[in-house]
């Protein structure tokens, strides 16, 4: 048996057909694209989570981002630089939980 997606362990028994759709279109099609990197679209995700305050969807995409080739340095860079464009409060939020992310398996 194949092991589950991160949508099916978080919302499989409730709401499969939104699972389908991020498991089969999401990233099953638009993240396989070529058209951009993976490492560009998780700095892109990232940044649209900070500046939307999905801060519930930014631990997992911070992970993935690093998986991609983004490194620490470059995205704590990035929600600095958003402060100034998303607000404080926002940044601030993205950082405690990139603090949280980046001291895992420390």
């Amino acid at each position: 048996m194949a092991e589950s997606t991160p949508a099916q362990r978080a919302i499989g028994d409730f709401a499969p057909k939104l699972v389908e759709l991020t498991d089969d279109v999401l990233f099953g099609d638009v993240w396989e694209r070529t058209e951009l990197s993976p490492r560009d679209r998780s700095l892109i995700t990232v940044a649209s989570l900070l500046t939307s305050s999905s801060f519930e969807q930014l631990p997992n995409h911070l992970r993935l981002a690093r998986q991609n080739g983004l490194t620490e340095a470059e995205l704590k860079e990035a929600i600095i630089h958003l402060a100034f464009y998303a607000g404080w409060p926002k940044a601030m939020s993205a950082i405690q939980a990139a603090k949280t992310v980046f001291s895992e398996g420390q």
